[in-house]
């Protein structure tokens, strides 16, 4: 999925972490999931590598995964053992971080603790 602009997709889970630790995010923390390395934010799993596909794994609801899927098969795909979950599998060399960069945002936003995120965002203002 390549939108044009932008610089080097992301091939790998090392290319994956130094990206996501580059949106400069608090309360990020390397960890291990299911034994393999991943970036937990807020104390949950947020960015990691797919133990099952050489892919990323991003969140992503049931609709726009269908439309993902059919729209571009060479870039996104689905493991069996997501299909329950609303997540989809970015192939490693077709991570656009143009494209992951808000997902990688908004899903954090999504994990902080509602109290926390309202104070850091007035921090920010």
């Amino acid at each position: 999925m390549r939108t044009g602009h932008t610089a080097l997709m992301i091939a790998d889970y090392d290319a994956l972490r130094a990206f996501a630790l580059s949106l400069g995010l608090p309360k990020v923390e390397d960890s291990t999931g299911w034994g393999r390395p991943c970036l937990r934010a807020h104390g949950k799993m947020w960015v990691w590598w797919s133990p099952y596909e050489d892919a990323a794994v991003f969140p992503c609801d049931f609709d726009e995964r269908e439309m993902l899927l059919a729209a571009d098969p060479q870039t996104f795909t689905l493991h069996p053992h997501y299909a329950a979950h609303k997540f989809i599998l970015v192939r490693a060399g077709h991570i656009d971080p143009d494209w992951a960069g808000p997902r990688l945002t908004r899903r954090w936003r999504e994990m902080a603790p509602k109290r926390w995120l309202k104070d850091w965002d007035a921090g920010r203002a």
